[in-house]
């Protein structure tokens, strides 16, 4: 496995990072702890979960069970880079209490202990902003994170689903308060289909020093080859790419897509990630992977090399918006 530095960081981390949403809703504990190993053993040291994950009643779900890996030694906790995320509404009976979601000093300083906890650990080493907080002023928030920080409790700083200027915002704030690097990693939607990051989000985080963590990078299973695997009779679509495959001018654009790589003789979902890894300013996307099978799928990514041909190919299926302003203002 190939790794990088996580941004202006540095920080080592795995060039695919290992997401951990399914476990516990889609994936028992066992097999979630199998494909753990399995991504140790394949030197991928990047892991990457959040509070909130387990959803509804089963919130925080995801942390106890990498918490309950961690406890197993062989030092596994000190072989990863963990990363986890606060934001979503924590109250045990679910609704929406005050003080128990999004970024003031009290929620973060609350989520922090808790996550701590479930995951067995005394430190994250990249605590992650899940969404922009409009009411939480930067100034408080860096204050509750320097706190943090001189506790030992957390390492660095990252961003999730924040638009170019929150990106610049926080960071300008953070420089003029001293004491803190700031956000050193943004983990947004970013993939072949979705592609608006690279007008405003990747810019700044490349002008601010962030690494950039694609999450959703099949968009969804659409770019997994999820055409031919319907006429094979295998897995069919569903959720969000059987959604995207109702719509006449998608379904043609995808089954060139899966028409380009079968004359390049390579597998779709392989390719998807192994162009995010081409791109300027990515650290590396996010893989979820349900069973054992699908990390080995994506291990492949990481070794195949994409042609000039193939590139340019996947650039006119799938053209992206251009830089920012061009893309809008010429």
């Amino acid at each position: 496995m190939k790794d990088t530095q996580l941004g202006r960081t540095g920080l080592k981390v795995s060039r695919l990072v290992l997401g951990t949403m399914n476990f516990g809703p889609q994936t028992d504990e066992a097999d979630s702890h199998a494909i753990m190993d399995a991504a140790l053993d394949a030197g991928i040291n990047f892991f990457d979960t959040a509070n909130v994950y387990g959803w509804g009643e089963n919130k925080g779900r995801t942390e106890e069970i990498i918490g309950n890996w961690f406890a197993q030694g062989g030092d596994r906790r000190d072989k990863v880079v963990l990363a986890t995320k606060v934001y979503g509404n924590m109250a045990a009976d679910g609704d929406s209490w005050p003080n128990h979601d999004k970024l003031s000093a009290l929620n973060i300083r609350r989520a922090v202990d808790a996550s701590l906890k479930r995951l067995q650990t005394d430190y994250i080493d990249v605590y992650q902003f899940h969404h922009i907080d409009r009411r939480t002023p930067f100034e408080e928030i860096w204050q509750a994170i320097d706190v943090l920080v001189q506790q030992g409790k957390i390492l660095y700083v990252g961003s999730s689903n924040f638009p170019g200027y929150k990106i610049a915002q926080a960071n300008e704030i953070a420089a003029r308060r001293g004491g803190t690097i700031g956000l050193v990693s943004e983990q947004c939607l970013y993939n072949l289909a979705e592609r608006r990051a690279e007008m405003e989000v990747i810019p700044a985080a490349q002008e601010y020093g962030l690494g950039v963590i694609p999450w959703s990078p099949l968009h969804g299973g659409l770019l997994g080859g999820v055409i031919k695997k319907d006429a094979q009779g295998g897995r069919r679509a569903s959720g969000r790419a059987a959604d995207s495959l109702a719509n006449t001018s998608i379904r043609a654009q995808i089954q060139s897509y899966e028409d380009l790589l079968d004359k390049h003789g390579v597998e779709p979902g392989e390719t998807a990630l192994a162009w995010l890894l081409t791109r300027p300013g990515v650290t590396g996307p996010i893989v979820g992977p349900r069973t054992p099978e699908q990390l080995e799928s994506a291990l492949r990514a990481v070794e195949l090399e994409l042609g000039e041909e193939l590139l340019a190919g996947l650039d006119e299926i799938f053209p992206g918006p251009g830089p920012s302003p061009e893309a809008f203002a010429w």
